[in-house]
């Protein structure tokens, strides 16, 4: 397993998975900017995400759904906030509903994304969500969003062994 860490700070709102990879940041970056690589990760291994929409700039949307394994299909979307590339990615992140609009019954949340070359070659990747509020902090928990990000990027290992081998 990638993770290897989840810190959740209820003062500032924010739950930030810290995961390591044995791979140069150039192919962890692709694992945002290729929608075909995020689609087999952006998700827990049940739910498998379909990206819609990819614009990975900022301004730009990123739109998708995840079947379930009843087949049912929630959907979401990513407002870009900033891109550094392949150092940085910053975006809101939201439900939306059947038809792929933003859902407003639903919260948002922001999502800063950090990668990092580390010493001897590998990269850091730091996912950093913070929450608009301490109870939707708890909804999201409720929902199971710990678990979900940390099976997601559970799935990032064996994509890198692929982009890698190919490249």
């Amino acid at each position: 397993m990638t993770v290897t860490n989840v810190h959740k700070d209820s003062e500032a709102m924010t739950m930030t998975v810290t995961a390591d990879f044995a791979a140069p940041i150039g192919p962890v970056w692709q694992m945002w900017e290729n929608p075909r690589l995020l689609e087999r990760w952006w998700g827990p291994p049940t739910y498998p995400a379909t990206v819609v929409a990819h614009d990975l700039t900022p301004g730009g949307k990123v739109d998708y759904f995840m079947t379930g394994p009843e087949g049912d299909q929630p959907r979401g979307w990513w407002r870009v906030i900033e891109v550094d590339a392949p150092n940085r990615l910053e975006f809101e992140d939201g439900f939306a509903d059947d038809e792929g609009n933003p859902n407003p019954e639903m919260p948002t949340m922001i999502i800063r994304v950090a990668l990092a070359a580390q010493p001897g070659g590998g990269t850091r990747m730091t996912i950093e969500t913070t929450f608009p509020s301490a109870e939707v902090m708890e909804q999201m928990a409720a929902m199971g969003m710990e678990e979900g990000i940390t099976l997601a990027v559970g799935q990032i290992d064996a994509l890198l062994q692929e982009v890698v081998a190919a490249s």
